[in-house]
């Protein structure tokens, strides 16, 4: 070991004897630790609610949706699926209709998005038949009822209907009448209730079948696009593009990033500021380590002066203190990796933490541990409190042993 290293380690030693360690070291040691588990903490819930809002979003819609500039929609939409379908990386494909409808029921009338699809295909592209709590896809193709449909379950509970009901669907776009227009109202009957967990679309969403949905808006044979699935999610913006130059004009695909920018870019920046105001607590433990390393250098003046005086460089007496402020970085740093892993595993194994689930769209708090999140974190303590060394270990360095031994 060198001398470096053998007084950098004896200074962080209490003065006593039985004291292994100085107590200012353990405050200095412990500030940073509570910094580092608290960034942990943080960082690693808020990329739990990233991940969970992005798994419930993909739970209902697809990772690229395919649409058409031309008002008419996709007419002849099983070429265009199959060239999509062919392409590298594309899972499986699926049309679907899209419409904004009233849906009234005796007790109660609501505004709500109205998707046809294909009950055979929409498994493949979407986790809808997962989400199904009553009932089940296929029965917007059985024969039991003439009209069938599926709630989501916060609709369902908004217009005080359930399984073998009977609601209307009220469009806006009907026959034009010596009175005016008229809008087109049908009945149909509720075979299945739906929870994505997302209140958005539990309660704003309604599926019947593609058939179905052409004959009620008229249609034809078109549909609105193609939701299409993915094996990589991460190429999911660079697929669209291709998807998009494959298909050429009319034609226009989109990631679902794209589509839910303003969302995710919100959570970013919140999860960014987050990280700057947590280090802050960081930078303040580092202030300790300044004061710590200050105390040694008047402490130990005397015993600097006779180091230098038997041939100590500048430089060696600076590193005596940044090693001690480094190691104290270092020690803080574990504990509190150690500390924040221990908290996020706790969390996530008990779900200590419950949340009201009508205000939230989930009933626990979620945790994702990251482990670049760990390694950034883990390089800000150690760099801040390396930075925080640099003023001590100089004013240490610059000490004139005449002055310090004067008095001697």
């Amino acid at each position: 070991m060198s001398y470096s290293w053998f007084i950098a380690l004896r200074y962080l030693k209490g003065k006593h004897s039985r004291a292994p360690i100085s107590l200012n070291t353990v405050i200095s040691i412990a500030g940073v630790a509570l910094g580092v588990m608290t960034l942990i903490v943080v960082l690693s819930v808020m990329s739990g609610f990233e991940n969970d809002l992005k798994k419930k979003i993909l739970g209902t819609n697809s990772p690229i949706i395919v649409t058409s500039y031309d008002d008419q929609g996709i007419k002849d939409y099983d070429k265009t699926m199959a060239k999509v379908a062919a392409m590298k990386h594309v899972v499986s494909a699926t049309p679907f209709t899209y419409s904004e409808v009233m849906l009234t029921s005796p007790t109660g009338v609501s505004g709500i998005v109205l998707k046809g699809i294909k009950p055979d295909t929409e498994g493949r592209v979407t986790d809808l038949s997962k989400n199904m709590v009553k009932g089940k896809l296929s029965d917007l193709t059985g024969k039991s009822c003439v009209h069938p449909i599926i709630l989501g379950r916060e609709l369902a509970s908004t217009l005080g209907v359930s399984l073998g009901d009977k609601v209307s669907v009220v469009s806006p776009f009907g026959s034009m009448t010596p009175m005016g227009m008229m809008p087109k109202m049908q009945e149909f009957v509720v075979k299945g209730l739906f929870d994505s967990g997302m209140y958005e679309y539990d309660s704003k969403l309604a599926y019947i079948s593609i058939p179905e949905a052409q004959k009620f808006f008229g249609l034809g044979n078109s549909v609105t696009g193609i939701e299409v699935r993915i094996d990589d999610l991460d190429l999911s913006s660079k697929l669209a593009k291709e998807v998009q130059e494959n298909l050429g004009f009319p034609f226009r695909a989109r990631d679902w990033l794209q589509m839910n920018k303003s969302l995710f870019s919100a959570l970013k920046l919140e999860k960014l500021t987050m990280f700057v105001i947590l280090v802050l607590i960081i930078l303040v433990a580092s202030f300790n380590i300044v004061s710590t390393l200050i105390m040694i250098v008047i402490e130990k003046a005397r015993e600097i002066a006779i180091l230098k005086s038997m041939g100590a460089t500048r430089a060696g007496i600076m590193k005596i203190f940044i090693i001690d402020g480094t190691v104290i970085g270092v020690v803080g740093t574990l504990i509190g990796l150690a500390g924040g892993y221990s908290v996020c595993l706790l969390l996530a194994k008990t779900k200590l933490i419950s949340l009201p689930s009508d205000i939230y769209y989930i009933d626990h708090l979620p945790v994702l541990m990251d482990p670049v999140e760990f390694a950034v974190v883990s390089a800000a303590a150690i760099g801040i409190s390396f930075l925080a060394t640099l003023y001590p270990s100089w004013q240490a360095a610059k000490l004139d042993p005449l002055e310090a031994l004067r008095y001697e």
